[in-house]
C-alpha cells in the first residue's frame, strides 16, 4: 500500500511564502543546479516538472522558451505557481496540475524531453514509492530524454540542523533512525517528514528504472554554512566562485557532505 502523504501536502500548504523564497535563501544550491540544467537540458522542448512548488524553476524555464507542465502535491503551492505564471503572461508556456508524482494519471503526455523531480524524492520514506516516482518519470520521457532528481543527503544535513535546530540532538532515537534507516521514528506534528539518502543509493534507484547515469553531484559543495557568504558575492568574483563550486561538485569525497544531491540521467533508446 502506498504511503499516505496528506501530512506532506498539509506541511507545504502551510508554508507557501517560505517555499516561495527558499532558493533566494539558498543561492549556492540554486546557481549550481542551474549550471547543470544549462549543460544537460535540451536546447528546446517539453519539460515535466514534478515538485514544481511556486515555480522557482518553472518561470525561468518558460521564459527560456520551454513548454512546462508543472506538478505539485500541494494545492496552495500550485495556486501560487498559477498566479506567478499569469503575472508573467506565460499561460501559453505553462500548465499547472495538482498531482502525486507516484501516479500522474491526470497529467497529459508521454513525450517529454526532460523531467525535473525537485523535491518529491526527499519526502517519500518508502523505497517502493521512490521507485514508483522514478519509474513514472521514465515512462513519461521520450527516448533520449533527461531526468534531473534532487535528493537530501543523510550525512550532509547535520551542519544545517546544528545551526538551526540544535535541540534535535536530544532526540537520540530519531537520530539513530535517520543514520540507520534514513527517516525519523516519529515526526512531530507539522514537522518535516523526509527521507535522507546515502550517495550509494542514488544511482541504483534510477538505473533500476532504466536510466543511464550521466552525473551525480552535490549542489552545495561548500556546504550550507557558506550560503550567506556566497549570496553576498557579486560580479566576476561570484562567477569565479561558482566556477569553482561547479568544478568540485562531482568530487566523490564531498558529494555526500552537500545538503542536496542532484542526479542526472538519460533514457536511452
Amino acid at each position: 500500500m502506498a504511503d499516505d502523504v496528506s501530512d506532506i501536502r498539509a506541511y507545504y500548504d502551510n508554508l507557501v511564502e517560505r517555499e516561495n523564497g527558499r532558493l533566494e535563501r539558498h543561492q549556492q544550491e540554486h546557481d549550481v543546479t542551474w549550471r547543470y540544467l544549462d549543460k544537460y537540458l535540451p536546447k528546446s522542448g517539453k519539460i515535466l516538472e514534478v515538485g514544481a512548488a511556486t515555480g522557482a524553476y518553472t518561470i525561468p524555464l518558460a521564459k527560456r522558451g520551454y513548454n512546462v507542465i508543472a506538478v505539485d502535491l500541494s494545492p496552495k503551492l500550485v495556486n501560487t505557481c498559477k498566479k506567478r505564471v499569469k503575472e508573467e503572461k506565460l499561460e501559453k508556456k505553462v500548465k499547472c496540475f495538482v498531482a502525486d508524482g507516484r501516479e500522474l494519471k491526470d497529467v497529459p503526455g508521454n513525450d517529454y524531453d526532460a523531467v525535473l523531480i525537485m523535491g518529491p524524492l526527499y519526502h517519500l520514506v518508502l523505497k517502493e514509492d521512490r521507485e514508483k516516482t522514478v519509474q513514472e518519470a521514465y515512462r513519461r520521457l521520450k527516448p533520449g530524454g533527461v531526468i534531473f532528481s534532487a535528493l537530501v543527503s543523510r550525512y550532509g544535513i547535520w551542519g544545517t540542523i546544528m545551526a538551526r535546530l540544535p535541540f534535535l540532538i536530544d532526540r537520540q532515537e530519531d537520530l539513530r533512525s535517520v543514520m540507520e534507516n534514513g527517516k525519523d521514528v516519529k515526526v512531530p506534528e507539522g514537522g518535516f517528514r523526509g527521507y535522507f539518502t546515502t550517495v550509494k543509493e542514488v544511482k541504483p534507484l534510477h538505473e533500476k528504472a532504466g536510466f543511464k547515469t550521466l552525473v551525480l553531484a552535490g549542489v552545495e559543495p561548500a556546504n550550507t554554512v557558506a550560503d550567506e557568504a556566497y549570496s553576498a558575492l557579486e560580479g566576476e568574483r561570484r562567477k569565479l566562485w561558482l566556477d569553482l563550486l561547479f568544478a568540485i561538485s562531482t568530487e566523490p569525497s564531498i558529494i555526500g557532505a552537500s545538503d542536496h544531491l542532484l542526479y542526472i540521467g538519460v533514457k536511452e533508446g
